[in-house]
């Protein structure tokens, strides 16, 4: 499983980092396009995107990975 991406406000635009990375992979205009480019960095290394408020709060979470909360098997 590789690092799990960060969407997260940057100055007036949105970033994507990999998570305890000093340095942003990328800036872009708007959280949408953070969005899209951290789910494929997220999908290839098989770990989990966290997306961010601009106040810095988690506003969600998306695992293309190992997800160490599965859903429960509905038949008990």
């Amino acid at each position: 499983m590789g690092k799990n991406q960060w969407v997260v406000p940057h100055d007036d635009k949105w970033a994507v980092r990999g998570e305890k990375n000093d340095r942003v992979t990328a800036v872009f205009d708007t959280k949408q396009e953070a969005m899209e480019r951290g789910r494929q960095i997220a999908r290839n290394e098989k770990s989990e995107l966290i997306i961010c408020n601009k106040d810095g709060t988690i506003s969600q979470r998306e695992s293309y990975g190992h997800d160490p909360f599965p859903p429960r098997d509905k038949e008990h």
